[in-house]
């Protein structure tokens, strides 16, 4: 029995460009910075047994805020990255559609095993990211058995979890919000993911981030 705050990295200046990011290292921009110290703040009196990241740079950030002043460190584990989104990756939405409009519209439409043109790296269909997001998640639960841990990882990945939690799998649009920073509560039985509690930002309220600009 196994409580998971999973929880999506900070702001990058990607994110407000709506740039593709997916296995490109991009760091936390400032507004990252002061989300992620915040929540480490709203997460200050939770008793968290491990935390757990993404080894990209904006994840590993986020998860290393969330463990300060605690006596555990931030355990790198690469199968929680973004997907990977080959020739996509850098680019911007608008730059996507214009340069691959076949495969932009594949992805649109969440086809389970369109692969993107390749890049730097071959790119994940949605079929072998779902399976790798879903099969971190579930493994971290069951090989470390603890009561409550932290999971920091991107947007795609906790798109995966909640629609697997919730089982609606792809054919529906999305009908939940996935923000930088966000808490998502859920509940591992032994067999199956449950959603407790979805999309809390409000450790991410003015007034929290005048208290992080004012320490």
């Amino acid at each position: 029995m196994t409580e998971i705050l999973l929880i999506r990295h900070g702001e990058t200046d990607w994110n407000t460009e709506r740039r593709l990011q997916g296995h490109l290292d991009v760091a936390l921009n400032a507004e990252g910075v002061r989300q992620a110290q915040a929540l480490g703040q709203a997460l200050r009196g939770e008793a968290l047994e491990a935390i757990f990241a993404s080894d990209l740079s904006r994840a590993r950030q986020t998860a290393e805020a969330i463990a300060a002043g605690r006596d555990i460190s931030v355990q790198i584990e690469p199968g929680l990255r973004e997907r990977c989104y080959g020739a996509f990756e850098g680019l911007r939405h608008e730059d996507i559609r214009q340069r691959y409009p076949e495969a932009y519209a594949a992805w649109q439409a969440r086809e389970f095993d369109a692969r993107m043109p390749p890049g730097e790296r071959p790119g994940e269909t949605l079929r072998e990211f779902a399976a790798r997001a879903v099969g971190t998640v579930v493994g971290l639960a069951v090989a470390h058995q603890l009561r409550r841990i932290a999971i920091v990882s991107h947007g795609g990945l906790l798109e995966c979890i909640c629609r697997e939690a919730r089982g609606i799998g792809w054919s529906k649009p999305r009908d939940f919000d996935i923000r930088n920073a966000s808490i998502n509560r859920l509940h591992w039985n032994g067999s199956a993911l449950r959603v407790l509690d979805w999309g809390d930002i409000t450790h991410l309220r003015q007034d929290a981030l005048d208290e992080v600009d004012r320490n």
